[in-house]
């Protein structure tokens, strides 16, 4: 099959979207399918360009046999809710002239990766003037998180987007999304059943696994062996809902029990590192490379995981399979009846979002007890290996995505057929 992904994060050494469309295109390619990506510098989370690429520059590679054509774009330095929408324009339209080129290559399938849904308008136009199939897969509810959470404010503009929104949903001939309330959320937008697929997060489980060796992050932060850590490892934005992390920390400050360990970038980054200046209990480390993920999420005794109340359901943390992979508990936020909260149950345990009180109770308790620890880490590696694996999740999608291009030949015969 020849596949196009479109999409503005492409950047596999990285966590998030970026990694998760960057392992999907390779896998795709190692199968033996031509694979080309149109994209961006990698810039994020840390929104600056990295080293050696250009905002302003076309530039195209050749990274574990796909073909990546990156296009320039605007990054804002202090990124905000109309900022935000000018740094997606500028992709959408720098990168339009990049898909209109790959008419020539005539791709099978058109996979465009939200969000931003701003590159939908191109990946519907392509696939239909090529005769491709168009696949969008929907990482996060971008627009109702953006009201939601406040980042986009206009009531008057609230509408017009809604509508833009469900138009161009259903112009896709395949909608994914990694959750089966995301899925029900799909249906409300106007998404037809038999164009809904359920796709979800996926994890190497041969790479993310439990270690009983001592951890060389503890030696680095010296961190004692009788202290527990509380690792929250990921972006650092605004749906994170971090400043009730903090809020937890500030609790136990003096409990002298548990090490918070906060890794990461994003645009929270230095408000938070200011907040927890003078918590000795609160340590910080930078993104770390690839291979040492695995070291890293081993580091916890328990992961965390906090969330906004507005954002339940409009995204499904992708590091939640990383953190099920490693085998240790989640301390999360989320209300009874979520998503989150029935892939946690059981694996875990689930506060209510926004209390920072029950937040801290939650990891004293697990603190105290490792023997729960022990049984919850346990049961959360079984669910990563039964349901979260790659090779099981992306073989599937290989097979849809053979199956939607198996139908575009179809029609084209039936076409010949006739002329």
């Amino acid at each position: 099959m020849k596949i196009l992904i479109y999409g503005i994060n492409y950047a596999p050494e990285l966590t998030g979207i970026g990694k998760y469309s960057g392992e999907m295109a390779e896998w795709l390619a190692r199968r033996g399918n031509e694979v080309r990506v149109v994209t961006a510098p990698p810039y994020y989370p840390q929104w600056r360009v990295s080293e050696g690429y250009s905002t302003w520059r076309y530039r195209r590679e050749r990274l574990r046999g796909v073909d990546v054509r990156r296009c320039p774009l605007w990054v804002p330095r202090r990124p905000s809710g109309m900022t935000r929408i000018l740094h997606l324009a500028s992709f959408a339209l720098f990168s339009f002239p990049v898909m209109l080129a790959q008419l020539l290559w005539r791709p099978d399938v058109v996979v465009v990766v939200e969000p931003p849904l701003f590159c939908a308008p191109a990946a519907v136009v392509v696939a239909g003037l090529a005769g491709s199939r168009a696949w969008l897969h929907v990482q996060d509810f971008e627009v109702d998180a953006a009201f939601d959470l406040g980042i986009l404010r206009s009531r008057g503009m609230q509408g017009v987007v809604r509508a833009v929104e469900r138009w161009l949903l259903k112009r896709f001939d395949r909608t994914s999304t990694i959750s089966g309330r995301m899925l029900a959320g799909l249906e409300g937008k106007g998404v037809a059943d038999e164009r809904r697929v359920f796709f979800p997060n996926w994890v190497d489980t041969r790479v993310i696994q439990p270690v009983a060796a001592q951890n060389p992050f503890r030696r680095e932060l010296r961190i004692g062996p009788r202290e527990i850590v509380a690792l929250y490892s990921g972006n650092m934005g605004q749906k994170q809902g971090l400043e009730m992390l903090i809020g937890s920390a500030r609790m136990l400050v003096y409990r002298g029990l548990v090490r918070f360990v906060l890794c990461g970038q994003g645009a929270a980054y230095e408000g938070l590192r200011r907040e927890t200046r003078e918590m000795p209990n609160v340590l910080w480390l930078p993104l770390q490379p690839e291979e040492r993920l695995n070291e890293l999420l081993n580091l916890a005794d328990i992961h965390l995981l906090p969330q906004r109340e507005d954002a339940a359901d409009l995204v499904m943390p992708s590091k939640l399979t990383g953190i099920m992979a490693s085998g240790r508990p989640v301390v999360a936020t989320a209300r009874e009846g979520t998503e989150v909260w029935s892939v946690v149950r059981g694996r875990g345990v689930t506060v209510p979002p926004g209390d920072p009180g029950a937040f801290a109770a939650a990891i004293v308790e697990l603190a105290n007890d490792p023997v729960r620890r022990e049984r919850l880490g346990a049961e959360a590696r079984r669910y990563a290996v039964d349901h979260l694996d790659k090779e099981k999740v992306l073989a599937a999608f290989e097979m849809e995505l053979s199956r939607l291009a198996a139908s575009r030949e179809a029609v084209a015969y039936g076409l010949r057929q006739r002329a």
